[in-house]
């Protein structure tokens, strides 16, 4: 069975559990507990004959042997015992509930997930699946304004471009989209050495580090990894159920991917005043630059902060990360003088689950602080300015996003087709210098110079359901800045 057809098999039996109550993230969540249980039986048995110590009555064999006998209360009791368990097991069914209350309902997803042998299966084949899963549910919940769209991210990884041996974080790593990004470019560019057994350790085991604030989010992480060869039964990814920005990690990372949680008010204040930081919902890091309750403007200093010397980065960030003033103008000062921010992406509306996102990769290198600009020039990819994309017909593609990860790559950038200049007013790709930007009002990068066709030629307009989700998009973005308005002036 195709991944497709088997995702599309999983997931129709969703619709009769909603009338019971039973969300889509609830559904997901017990395909996690229930899929985990029925591979811990698949690898027990011939030829992997592996034991993992599940705890008695706790495994698969248990549940299908229980199917008609107090189903519900055999599958409660097995829950809570795993919750209490050590290790991976501890990890996946940390606060494990049944969702699913009506007997023959739970007793038809066992018998669909049994269906299949999900062991046989390569790592891809099973990793599709459940990142298939996760990404129907961000689609059908409204829920997935986080999710950040796949083409996006094998762009940024086909940038940022890892090694073995190289650590990789994300500080706000939700169900592990960058991390499985890296995993597919590094399996298909360092096969071979991926067979060496302490590169293999290293790549398994100590290569990825994520936080989550969101225990039922991380669970899903934690499962995405495993099922995709990352960490195994016995030892589990690393991944933080806390928050990322109170608790940073005293080791630091070669590479971080990150798209920090959108929305700019947090539920307290970080600041680098130690005074403050001893008030109320104030959070003191010396490490920081300036006082900051934007999630966003936080997240850019802390990612900052934490990554070595040389290290790569590359964050989604929202539009008024790069003209936003106060805390805003200062971070934007300090990242030239800190890092080498050579490039910034510009993405169109249409491409998440939130109306109105409007956001930017930036692409970074950390430089060695020495009281001068380490940035000389920001070149820019305008890829927003009449490009119209929707989620559902047409949607964001890697190939999309091709010229410019070519653009990125280029040895002498002005030679490449999509530069603009005197002879090509429609290029996309553009630099400005740290003089220029720097004498900018507020240091602003929020910087445009393609001519937006729609506006001066009606034979230009895009479909109807293309210009309804921009207008949208553009009011959704609008109410929301006028909200954080509202909450600020309540404070």
């Amino acid at each position: 069975m195709t991944t497709n057809s088997l995702v599309a098999k999983i997931w129709s039996f969703c619709d009769t559990l909603r009338d019971d109550g039973v969300n889509y993230t609830d559904y997901l969540e017990q395909i996690t507990y229930l899929l985990f249980l029925k591979m811990a039986d698949e690898f027990s048995k011939p030829p992997y004959n592996r034991d993992f110590n599940l705890p008695k009555n706790c495994n698969w064999q248990h549940l299908l042997d229980n199917l008609d006998n107090n189903l519900n209360t055999v599958y409660i009791d097995a829950l809570h015992t795993l919750s209490n368990s050590e290790g991976m097991l501890g990890d996946i069914f940390d606060g494990a509930q049944n969702k699913i209350h009506d007997p023959y309902k739970l007793k038809k997803l066992i018998e669909l997930l049994d269906e299949e042998e999900w062991v046989s299966e390569t790592n891809d084949v099973k990793g599709d699946i459940y990142e298939s899963l996760l990404q129907k549910s961000a689609e059908s919940s409204g829920a997935g304004q986080y999710f950040t769209p796949r083409a996006i991210i094998k762009a940024m990884v086909e940038c940022i471009q890892p090694k073995t041996g190289e650590s990789i974080w994300d500080p706000s790593c939700g169900t592990g989209g960058f991390f499985l990004g890296a995993i597919e470019y590094l399996n298909t560019h360092y096969k071979k050495e991926l067979e060496k057994k302490n590169v293999r350790n290293f790549f398994q085991y100590d290569t990825f580090r994520g936080w989550e604030i969101v225990p039922s989010t991380a669970r899903l992480c934690f499962m995405n990894l495993f099922l995709h060869g990352i960490g195994d039964l016995q030892k589990t990814p690393d991944i933080k159920v806390v928050d990322s920005l109170i608790e940073p990690d005293k080791q630091k990372p070669k590479i971080i991917f990150a798209n920090p949680p959108f929305g700019k008010s947090s539920s307290y204040t970080i600041t680098n005043d130690q005074k403050l930081g001893d008030q109320e919902n104030f959070k003191y890091r010396e490490d920081f630059w300036t006082t900051t309750s934007n999630k966003q403007l936080a997240f850019v200093q802390h990612i900052v902060t934490i990554l070595q010397d040389k290290g790569r980065a590359a964050i989604v960030l929202p539009d008024n990360v790069l003209f936003e003033g106060g805390a805003g103008e200062i971070i934007r000062k300090e990242l030239l003088e800190r890092t080498n921010l050579h490039t910034i992406l510009r993405l169109p509306t249409g491409i998440f689950y939130a109306n109105g996102v409007k956001c930017n990769v930036l692409f970074l290198e950390k430089k060695e602080f020495e009281n001068k600009a380490s940035t000389k020039e920001i070149w820019f990819y305008d890829y927003r300015t009449n490009v119209h994309h929707t989620l559902k017909k047409q949607v964001l593609k890697y190939e999309n996003l091709k010229s410019f990860v070519e653009c990125y790559h280029a040895t002498d950038r002005n030679l490449t087709n999509e530069t603009w200049g005197k002879d090509n007013k429609k290029g996309r790709f553009r630099k400005y210098s740290y003089a220029e930007l720097i004498n900018r009002d507020k240091t602003n990068f929020d910087i445009f110079w393609l001519k937006d066709d729609s506006h001066v030629d009606l034979d230009s307009l895009p479909e109807p359901e293309i210009l309804a989700q921009e207008i949208l998009d553009n009011l959704e973005s609008t109410i929301q800045n006028f909200r954080e308005v509202v909450k600020s002036l309540s404070k």
